[in-house]
C-alpha cells in the first residue's frame, strides 16, 4: 500500500469512528423509539413498509429481509415490504406518470392506516420519498426517516429522524446500517418466544 492509500485508510475510518461517538451520543434514544414504534404497529396488525433509492434501496431491502427472515433469533415471520423491489411496478409507474410517483403509488395501493413507512434518502430531499410520505401522512400511517443531512425536508415531515450527519453519503450510509442493525435486532426480541 501506498502512502497516499494509506493516509486515505486512516482518514476513512477516523471519520467512520467519529460518526460512531456522535451517533451513540445523539442516536441511542431516537432507535429505541424507532424500535417501539415498528413493534407497535408490527403488534397490532400493521406491516412495515420501506423506499429509498441507490444505496437506500439496498438497505431498504436489507431491512426488509430481516424481519421477513430473521435477524438473529427465531420467532414468526413479521410483514415488511421494500417498495423497490417490484421491477414491473416499479417501470409501470414511472412511464405511466413518472418517476418521484413510484414509491408513492405504491404506498397509495398497499399502505393502511397503522402502517409504518420507513423512508431511506441521505439527502432528505429525495422527490420520490417525500412524495411516499406525503401518501403514507395521507393514509394515517407513522413515518421514519433515515437522512445524511441535517434540517432536510424529510426529517420535518417523519415522526421520528436518525440523521447520520456526514460529508460524505458513504459514512452515513455506515451509521443508518449499524441502527438499523440495532432497531432489528430490539425488534425481534420482542416478538421472540
Amino acid at each position: 500500500m501506498t502512502d497516499g492509500q494509506e493516509q486515505i485508510v486512516r482518514e476513512t475510518i477516523n471519520d467512520h469512528k467519529a460518526l460512531v461517538v456522535q451517533f451513540e451520543r445523539d442516536g441511542a434514544a431516537i432507535v429505541g423509539r424507532i424500535a417501539e414504534m415498528i413493534a407497535q404497529s408490527l403488534t397490532e396488525g400493521g406491516t412495515l413498509y420501506l423506499c429509498g433509492n441507490g444505496g437506500s434501496a439496498a438497505d431498504a431491502q436489507h431491512v426488509a429481509g430481516e424481519f421477513v427472515g430473521r435477524f438473529r433469533t427465531e420467532r414468526r415471520a413479521l410483514p415488511a415490504v421494500a417498495l423497490s423491489t417490484d421491477t414491473s411496478v416499479l417501470t409501470c409507474i414511472a412511464n405511466d406518470y413518472n418517476y418521484e410517483s413510484v414509491f408513492a403509488r405504491q404506498v397509495e395501493a398497499l399502505v393502511r392506516k397503522g402502517d409504518v413507512l420507513w423512508a431511506f434518502s441521505t439527502s432528505g430531499t429525495s422527490a420520490n420519498v417525500l412524495k411516499a410520505v406525503e401518501a403514507a401522512r395521507c393514509k394515517g400511517a407513522r413515518i421514519i426517516a433515515f437522512t445524511g443531512r441535517g434540517n432536510s425536508p424529510l426529517e420535518s415531515m417523519a415522526d421520528l429522524c436518525l440523521c447520520a450527519d456526514a460529508r460524505a453519503t458513504a459514512r452515513s450510509q455506515e451509521i443508518h446500517q449499524l441502527a438499523y442493525h440495532i432497531v432489528c435486532d430490539l425488534v425481534e426480541r420482542s416478538f421472540a418466544g
